[in-house]
């Protein structure tokens, strides 16, 4: 199980949160997703044989927001 942390910009409310962690938590390998709207992040837990960087960076990009 690995971690990472990713900067996300555009995210202003409650809806945005929600759209990122559904964006990502379906992804095949995601373990658990945690989003932070003060702090610009998300924190995902997941399964590097099931999922890559890019696929997170494309589900936050097909949410509407930019990864930093």
């Amino acid at each position: 199980m690995n971690k990472i942390t990713l900067m996300i910009e555009g995210m202003s409310c409650s809806h945005c949160v929600k759209a990122v962690t559904d964006g990502v938590g379906e992804l095949a390998g995601v373990e658990s997703v945690v989003v932070d709207l003060v702090g610009k992040t998300a924190i995902i837990e997941y399964q590097p044989e099931k999922v890559a960087l890019e696929d997170f960076k494309q589900a936050i990009a097909e949410a509407g927001f930019d990864v930093q």
